[in-house]
């Protein structure tokens, strides 16, 4: 790998700006100073310092994201703001991208990565990945609605596959319910075409986890952090390189 590419995918700036560091003499491979970008290096074995700190390289990343309603989940969109603008420059140097998606009015947990075999492998119908969202609903979930969950409700276009709802409470006066969906696939809009299938609405949906990740509550809205050592342990399930 060309020496100034490894620095821009390590988060130094851009490209031009790796050039300032590598003129000012600021550089080191190996213990000796290096000023051409055109240097090649082996970014698993060589040393690379710059201003006294040894960079790791890592070859994929991975941002676990609380999203916020509306921003959009993808990388790039003319007209609203996306979960890429939330994340930091090497997120965007590193071009990572969402696995799977969420509508733009819902929020919560969102794993963003630039690795394609991991998004692949956890988007894939035959994995079964569990997804858990949290929905406000407008209306009175009861028992029939659980076993039309259980059953796989059909909708005008396709038949879901068997889902978990789980009623946490029910507000009589309100005429709400607050409630847990579990799913293994995610088509356009499906929790709340589910609901609205039983005669209800949902107002107000969060994800909670996917596969193994869970939302880390300590995070607010629009906040993110790198995964875990424990939690990137738990996508070894998945069976492919990380």
């Amino acid at each position: 790998m060309r020496l100034d590419k490894f620095l821009v995918e390590s988060g130094l700036g851009s490209r031009s700006q790796v050039k300032q560091l590598l003129k000012k003499g600021q550089v080191w491979v190996n213990g000796a100073a290096v000023t051409s970008a055109k240097t090649q290096i082996d970014e698993r074995s060589d040393q690379i310092v710059v201003d006294g700190q040894t960079l790791v390289y890592e070859k994929f990343v991975y941002y676990l994201l609380n999203k916020p309603k509306g921003v959009i989940s993808a990388t790039e969109d003319d007209r609203h703001k996306t979960v890429l603008d939330l994340l930091d420059d090497t997120a965007r140097q590193k071009e990572v991208f969402p696995v799977g998606r969420l509508d733009v009015d819902t929020h919560g947990l969102l794993l963003l990565t630039n690795n394609g075999q991991l998004s692949h492998a956890m988007l894939s119908p035959k994995r079964h990945v569990a997804k858990v969202y949290q929905a406000q609903v407008a209306g009175l979930m009861d028992q029939e609605d659980v076993e039309r969950f259980a059953q796989g409700i059909e909708l005008k276009d396709f038949t879901c596959q068997p889902a978990q709802l789980e009623i946490i409470e029910r507000n009589e006066g309100a005429q709400t319910s607050l409630v847990h969906i579990t799913l293994s696939e995610g088509k356009f809009h499906q929790v709340k075409r589910m609901v609205l299938a039983c005669g209800k609405e949902v107002i107000d949906l969060q994800r909670l986890s996917m596969g193994p990740l869970q939302l880390d509550p300590s995070l607010e809205l629009g906040q993110w952090r790198r995964l875990t050592e424990e939690e990137m342990q738990s996508l070894e399930i998945f069976q492919v390189e990380l």
